[in-house]
């Protein structure tokens, strides 16, 4: 929704519940530009959406470095069937 307003030039202003979207929607697809500009000038605003921020993207890098650990670390003791289904859930979590 709030890319179509953006896209047709209507709105530069963003409230929390826009950018908690925008900012999960940055996990998923590369923002444009306009979104990255208000989105950025948003958190500088706002600590309470910074914040949410910095966690989503604290949970995606911990889930990621978990997933690399499962799949490269050969000391992690487990059958292979539990790894894969563990590794699926974690990916079915993160995609």
């Amino acid at each position: 929704m709030f890319r179509n307003q953006l896209d047709k030039g209507i709105s530069y202003k963003m409230n929390c519940k826009q950018a908690t979207q925008v900012i999960s929607q940055s996990l998923d697809r590369k923002l444009t530009l306009r979104e990255r500009f208000v989105l950025k000038f948003h958190l500088i605003i706002c600590n309470a959406c910074k914040q949410f921020n910095q966690q989503l993207v604290a949970l995606r890098s911990t889930f990621n470095k978990l997933t690399a650990a499962i799949e490269n670390d050969t000391n992690i003791k487990m059958p292979s069937e539990t790894k894969n289904r563990l590794l699926e859930t974690i990916k079915s979590i993160t995609d």
